[in-house]
C-alpha cells in the first residue's frame, strides 16, 4: 500500500500536544493501517463499482467480506482475512535527492516473516547496519561525499550492491510493478538505516498540520478550535497479507474466485481513513503473490 497523499486513520484523542494522532503499534510505536479499515474500504469499492451487476456480485461480495444478518436471519463471516498494514517505508526529508524511502533491519526482518508466510521465494539477507550508518543501493540520489542528511541528522553513507540493492529491486518491483521509471525512482532513493534511527523517525517524520476555526465576526480563533493533527506523509509505503478462509455463500463460489476477483494484480484506488472530501487518505493498494 502507498499513500499517494497524507494519510489520516486516527487512534482517537491524543495525549500530547497532537490532539488526533494516527494509529500505532502498541509494542514498537510504528505507524499502522489496521486490516478491518482495509476490508471496509474495499467492500464499500467494489459495491461502487459493480453497480449496475449489484445482484449477480452480491452474493460473492457477501462470500468475501461478510454478509450481515438479514430479516430471514441469514447471515455468514467473510472469507478474505486481512491483517494490518505494517510500515515498511517511510519517506523522510534528505537534502539531496529531495526525500528518501527509509527502512531498517527489524522493519524488513517482520516484513521478510509475511513473505514466507506468503511463500514467497529468494528473500534476500537482512542486512545490519550499524549506528548513524545509512545502507543504500548503486546510484542513489542522496549520497554526497560518503554522508547522507535527513532533516538535521546526518549518517554515514555505505553503498551496498549486495543484501540492500537486492532488497530495493525486491521492494520496487513489488510496489511499482509495470512502471520501470518509478522502479528506478525507488532504486536511488531507497536506504536502510538502524532500528534505533528509524525509531526516533518514525515518531520525529510523519506530518503534523495545525487546524483552526475562525469566528465570522470577530475575525479570531474559535475557542478551543485549533487543534492539531498527524498523517502519515506521502510516498509511505506499507504492507500486510490477505489470504482466503473457508467460503460460505454458494456452491458456485471458491477461493480461487474470490481472490482473483477482489485480490488481482490491477491496481486498486482507494480512499482510507479521515479527511476523504479534501482529497486526503488517497493509496495505491497492490497484490502480489510469491
Amino acid at each position: 500500500m502507498q499513500a499517494i497523499t497524507p494519510l489520516h486513520v486516527g487512534s482517537g484523542k491524543g495525549v500530547g500536544f497532537i490532539d488526533m494522532p494516527i494509529i500505532r503499534e502498541k509494542v514498537t510505536s510504528w505507524p499502522l493501517v489496521p486490516g478491518s479499515a482495509v476490508k471496509g474500504v474495499m467492500r464499500d469499492n467494489f459495491h461502487q463499482t459493480k453497480d449496475d451487476e449489484r445482484k449477480a456480485f452480491e452474493n460473492l461480495i457477501n462470500a468475501a467480506f461478510g454478509r450481515p444478518e438479514d430479516d430471514s436471519g441469514n447471515a455468514n463471516s467473510g472469507s478474505l482475512i486481512f491483517t494490518d498494514a505494517r510500515i515498511v517505508c517511510l519517506p523522510i526529508r534528505s537534502l539531496y535527492g529531495t526525500f528518501a524511502f527509509v527502512s531498517s533491519p527489524m522493519v524488513l526482518e517482520r516484513l521478510k516473516r509475511d513473505l514466507v508466510a506468503a511463500e514467497y521465494k529468494e528473500i534476500p539477507q537482512i542486512p545490519e547496519p550499524i549506528e548513524n550508518e545509512a545502507l543504500h543501493a548503486p546510484g542513489s540520489r542522496l549520497a554526497i561525499d560518503n554522508k547522507i542528511f535527513f532533516e538535521d541528522l546526518d549518517f554515514t553513507a555505505k553503498q551496498d550492491d549486495d543484501k540492500t540493492n537486492k532488497w530495493a529491486e525486491l521492494l520496487a518491483g513489488a510496489v511499482f510493478a509495470k512502471d520501470s521509471r518509478w522502479q528506478s525512482i525507488f532504486k536511488e532513493r531507497f536506504v536502510i538505516v538502524s532500528d534505533n534511527s528509524f525509531n526516533f523517525l518514525s515518531e520525529t517524520g510523519t506530518e503534523v498540520a495545525s487546524h483552526i476555526r475562525i469566528e465570522d465576526d470577530r475575525k479570531i480563533v474559535a475557542k478551543g478550535a485549533l487543534w492539531y493533527e498527524e498523517a502519515l506523509p506521502v510516498e509511505t509505503i506499507l504492507a500486510g497479507i490477505v489470504w482466503c478462509d473457508r467460503v460460505y455463500g454458494g456452491n458456485d463460489i471458491n477461493q480461487n474466485k474470490i481472490l482473483s476477483t477482489f485480490c488481482s494484480d490491477s491496481v486498486l484506488e482507494l480512499q482510507i481513513g479521515g479527511k476523504a472530501t479534501v482529497g486526503k487518505g488517497r493509496v495505491r493498494c497492490l497484490f502480489t503473490k510469491g
